[in-house]
């Protein structure tokens, strides 16, 4: 594929995409935090969700999905379809998210647990774990593109080349307008996505023969990836060990939740969530369906990441297509990559900052916020550098020390007994687990950190909680969670109150 092909392209997508952001920011208030990292909560239900789509769908679909079907078949369906069925965790806690978010003013998934448990160490740990586990999440879409460019121009554009430009346009889009420019931006990824992977996966199959053409080849000459565990890649213990984490993905990966905050109302909640449904059905049959074309396609290939690179250059693709698809995926993870940024930069300027700082007004941490952005965009970058293999089962990784904070969350919500410190402890001592566990070897017993991490956090959420006495304000949390009054609390008191 030409270099100038896709240089041209994505030329005019960059052009697009800051258009966009610049338009976001006019006319809309950005000045303070919840501003410039909510946008207000008064997102619509429509952008909403193709934002959520954009952010939750990165470069692990089209390349990582698409590379666990390449070598592990049709188990890979399985994988994703129980990451699908994770977003009724939504439904459940979306509404108290939202509730409690407008009515204490809660900027952070962070801030409100260090609220809820009364401990603003616990706001501290959380925000600390979540940096600690997602840039290298990060990295890993940096690293999809960087593969991507290299793999489909044939070394014309280098991995270094695509990481930078891809890092510099997430901090472009980032700091324009802050969440108003990354969603609207992540908006136009969504489409973009979607209309591309739709009419490159139906260029390919039609090139292969059709749909039963595929299938039929697929039953004779590769039977096991139709079956599980195939070709021995989907055993039991890995397929828990993947979709464990993953199950969990719409409340343990903090740049989603945030996102639980932002709709303008109930309504517009639900029709994100509706929304993201299905969008995501559709894009996860596409992506299996690619991973399936590539196995028939490129048998044999060195690196199951190669899949998507090596087809979009293949003869079955015709350039026009395949670099339409480059600048997709571009787009997909770029959307990931940009929404962890304000994600984290916020987490460290609304709770760290602020924790370390008695004088830290809003103002101030908005100005730490906008400044932790490229400095976390450049760790990613370094992170990316290191070029380690199969992105899928890395993104799951990140999610396996993720993970130990879904107890905390839950038992906010639904268990008043818990307390600050089995918060701490399970969040903390659950994340050192689990980075043990990776540090060893990625498994202890033959077991896998994806399997260990959730049950070791459970533990040490309820042993630290029973032993400790929960805090004073549990109870007007929970109330306000589930039945939605509202008390006459200034909105930006939450982070105030919480106790050192």
């Amino acid at each position: 594929m030409s270099s100038a092909l896709v240089w041209s392209t994505l030329g005019i997508y960059i052009a697009v995409g800051i258009g966009v952001a610049v338009w976001s920011r006019l006319g809309r208030g950005t000045a303070d935090m919840s501003g410039y990292f909510l946008g207000q909560r008064r997102m619509s239900g429509f952008v909403s969700a193709l934002s959520y789509s954009a952010t939750t769908y990165s470069a692990f679909m089209m390349v990582g999905l698409a590379g666990l079907t390449y070598i592990g078949g049709i188990g890979a369906l399985g994988f994703e379809i129980i990451y699908f069925s994770g977003v009724s965790l939504v439904a459940i806690f979306g509404p108290q998210f939202w509730r409690v978010g407008r009515e204490f003013g809660f900027v952070t998934p962070s801030e409100m647990l260090g609220y809820r448990y009364g401990n603003r160490g616990v706001a501290v740990a959380v925000a600390l774990t979540s940096c600690l586990f997602l840039i290298p999440y990060a990295a890993v879409q940096l690293a999809g593109i960087g593969y991507l460019m290299a793999g489909a121009t044939d070394g014309a554009i280098s991995f270094s080349t695509g990481v930078i430009l891809a890092t510099v346009l997430a901090i472009v889009f980032s700091n324009v307008a802050g969440i108003r420019s990354v969603m609207w931006t992540d908006s136009l990824q969504a489409i973009v996505m979607m209309i591309t992977s739709v009419l490159a996966t139906a260029w390919v199959i039609h090139s292969l023969g059709g749909l039963d053409t595929l299938f039929t080849t697929l039953a004779q000459q590769q039977p096991q990836a139709l079956v599980v565990p195939g070709d021995g890649f989907f055993s039991f213990v890995t397929f828990l060990g993947l979709t464990i984490p993953w199950f969990f993905f719409s409340l343990s990966n903090p740049q989603v939740s945030q996102r639980l905050y932002m709709p303008a109302s109930m309504v517009a909640m639900r029709r994100m969530i509706l929304g993201f449904l299905a969008f995501g059905f559709v894009y996860t049959l596409i992506s299996v369906l690619w991973g399936f074309s590539a196995r028939i396609a490129l048998p044999g290939l060195d690196s199951a990441d190669l899949a998507t690179p090596e087809l979009l250059a293949s003869i079955h693709i015709p350039a026009f297509v395949g670099v339409i698809v480059i600048v997709a995926i571009m787009a997909a993870a770029v959307s990931t990559i940009d929404s962890i940024l304000i994600t984290l930069s916020s987490m460290l300027s609304r709770d760290v900052y602020a924790h370390m700082r008695s004088d830290a007004t809003e103002a101030r941490q908005l100005v730490v916020g906008k400044v932790v952005i490229p400095i976390i965009a450049l760790l990613a970058l370094g992170f990316a550098g290191l070029q380690l293999n199969l992105i899928a089962v890395l993104s799951v990784a990140a999610s396996s020390g993720l993970v130990v904070v879904v107890p905390a969350i839950i038992g906010a919500f639904y268990w008043r007994r818990g307390a600050a410190a089995g918060a701490l402890v399970s969040i903390v001592g659950g994340g050192l687990f689990v980075l043990f566990v990776y540090a060893v070897g990625g498994s202890l017993w033959g077991v896998p950190a994806g399997i260990l991490g959730l049950p070791v956090a459970i533990v040490l959420f309820v042993v630290g909680s029973l032993l400790t006495r929960p805090s004073l304000v549990a109870d007007h949390f929970m109330t306000v969670a589930s039945a939605g009054r509202r008390n006459a609390r200034a909105p930006d008191m939450a982070i105030s109150h919480v106790p050192d």
